[in-house]
């Protein structure tokens, strides 16, 4: 997630308000020298296209429920399920939105229970049904926890 943010930040800085028609500017170096790989600028290309033809309706998702905007998402080339749960939990802010698979969520998990290994997906996921309907709050509580213990946690 920090290359991400990093990135993001860069495209910021390169492009100003992020907007399809701005990203569909930018050629393949200067997204390269921004951190995106030749797949993602692809995906995003993709995604920046289908957004501006009004293939691709990002302010509908809004009002549809998180099994269907998780669906529509994952419709889209590039977005896998990680990628459509993060969206939920950050972008639509969905209560219970759970990122299944994510490596620090399940260090987290281990740190906390103090686990000898690092707990399977299947077996985080069990853990996380137990804070429904408020998973996405247990995530960013646990992705706290795991950026502090690195040193890593935003003052913000």
């Amino acid at each position: 997630m920090e290359s991400a943010h990093t990135a993001f930040a860069r495209l910021e800085t390169v492009i100003g308000a992020i907007h399809p028609e701005k990203f569909l500017y930018l050629d393949d170096s200067t997204l390269r020298e921004i951190g995106f790989s030749r797949q993602k600028v692809s995906y995003v290309r993709g995604i920046a296209h289908k957004i501006m033809t009004g293939a691709f309706d990002l302010k509908g998702l809004e009002s549809m429920p998180d099994d269907q905007a998780r669906k529509r998402l994952m419709e889209v080339r590039g977005i896998g399920a990680w990628t459509a749960d993060t969206y939920l939990l950050f972008a639509l802010r969905r209560s219970d939105a759970w990122p299944s698979g994510d490596l620090a969520l399940a260090k987290a998990i281990q740190e906390l229970r103090e686990l000898p290994t690092v707990p399977s997906s299947e077996t985080v996921d069990q853990i996380a049904e137990t804070w429904r309907p408020w998973r996405a709050v247990a995530a960013r509580i646990l992705w706290h926890h795991y950026l502090n213990e690195r040193g890593r946690a935003s003052s913000a």
